[in-house]
């Protein structure tokens, strides 16, 4: 096996690169999808489909800890050995290099690659699996993101700032999702995930509505896309609460499975095929600051996105009536939240939106976007999102955080 492989900052096959003045449409989504509580304990079953009988497994030291027993005893069950590669923690170029080249350094062939964890692991286990030429299952122990479900993973630097996108010509071969494992999680990971599945309508709209807007594949959305994230949306507003709800009491409830399919394969299939617009440029920009990076999760960082990418459009209404959402669930609504001060962060601030203003994702929005624009856009979210909280209060923010 080999890493010398080509890096693609662009979809492999990209629906734009037809040569037809409109490309056509396209929907992405993994081989396999099941979800449901205990089904860790039975990952041995679905390995079979692939078929792979000599995993390795992706997994960082705390994962492990936490999950290395229950998994690594239900493939001995089955009579399947499998070697544990421990992720460090970032997924950058360094950390994919360093797994590849330690995977590589066994004697024992692999024929899959389980990547177990939070989104970053996710990702790197992707692209990892990718360099190793072999099929990516995915089970994640978290519901705080969409990447469990996608062909994209986001490159971080080894600081943790956004740097971009890589793109895999295949979708992962199987999504296991244990909801009993999502239940024990901190609830902060599940409403983070929120986060980032409601933006996934908003977004997917945009690029629907603008006759230039295209999908992570490089096509037209589809109109399943765009109903899935719709449909993605709308459960997280009508489920949202009660699932953070069982969740605090670790509970698997209707509630909780139906967020746990949003979070997970409706804003994955949404995103990808439906398109990704302000609301994560917005979120990719605010890594570029320190404090926010080091404590806040992609979904917190991807809440105040949309608001900015309300505010932007100018759907104040909207705007308000999600802000207001949030409050009561507990993701962040302004500024403050995340730690930033316009005071004392406003150069910095000011910084991040400009770079945000000319993010490639910023040309699905149908209309030119400038730094100025994302500026006024970022401080009119900021006072929606204070308006907000000063109605609902921020009893569910501080209750995420065990004050």
């Amino acid at each position: 096996m080999t890493s010398s492989v080509e890096y693609s900052p662009k979809p492999i096959f990209s629906l734009a690169d037809t040569g037809r003045e409109m490309p056509p449409i396209g929907l992405i989504g993994p081989g396999r999808y099941v979800q449901g509580p205990g089904l860790l304990n039975h990952l041995s079953r679905f390995l079979a489909l692939i078929p792979s009988t000599r995993p390795a497994i992706f997994i960082s030291a705390g994962g492990l800890r936490r999950h290395g027993e229950q998994l690594l005893d239900a493939l001995r069950d089955a009579h399947i050995e499998a070697t544990v590669e421990i992720f460090q923690g970032e997924c950058s170029y360094a950390e994919i290099d360093r797994a590849v080249a330690s995977l590589q350094a066994h004697k024992r062939p692999f024929d899959s690659l389980i990547a177990v964890g939070g989104g970053k692991c996710l990702d790197a286990g992707k692209c990892v699996a990718y360099r190793l030429a072999t099929p990516v299952v995915i089970c994640p122990t978290i519901a705080s993101t969409d990447a469990p479900c996608s062909a994209v993973s986001v490159i971080y630097s080894v600081e943790g700032v956004a740097q971009g996108g890589e793109f895999f010509p295949h979708s992962p071969a199987l999504a296991l999702v244990d909801s009993q494992v999502i239940a024990a999680a901190p609830v902060r990971y599940l409403v983070a995930g929120m986060g980032d599945a409601l933006a996934t309508r908003y977004e997917a709209r945009t690029c629907f509505r603008n006759p230039a807007g295209r999908s992570v594949i490089g096509g037209r959305p589809t109109i399943a896309a765009q109903a899935i994230a719709e449909l993605c949306a709308q459960t997280i507003f009508d489920e949202g609460i009660a699932a953070a709800e069982a969740a605090y009491c670790g509970e698997v409830s209707s509630a909780l499975e139906r967020v746990i399919e949003a979070n997970t394969l409706l804003s994955g299939i949404g995103f990808e095929s439906g398109g990704v617009a302000a609301a994560h440029a917005v979120a990719s920009g605010l890594t570029q600051l320190p404090v926010v990076r080091e404590q806040y999760l992609h979904g917190e960082m991807v809440a105040m996105g949309l608001l900015t990418h309300l505010a932007l459009e100018q759907t104040v209404e909207e705007c308000a009536q999600v802000a207001r959402f949030c409050a009561e669930i507990g993701l962040p609504t302004h500024l403050a939240q995340l730690s930033l001060d316009i005071t004392d962060d406003g150069p910095a601030l000011q910084a991040a939106m400009a770079s945000t203003a000319a993010a490639p994702l910023m040309e699905n929005e149908p209309f030119d976007v400038t730094p100025e624009t994302m500026w006024a856009a970022l401080l009119q979210a900021d006072e929606i999102g204070r308006a907000a909280t000063a109605a609902v209060g921020d009893r569910a923010y501080r209750r995420l955080r065990g004050d």
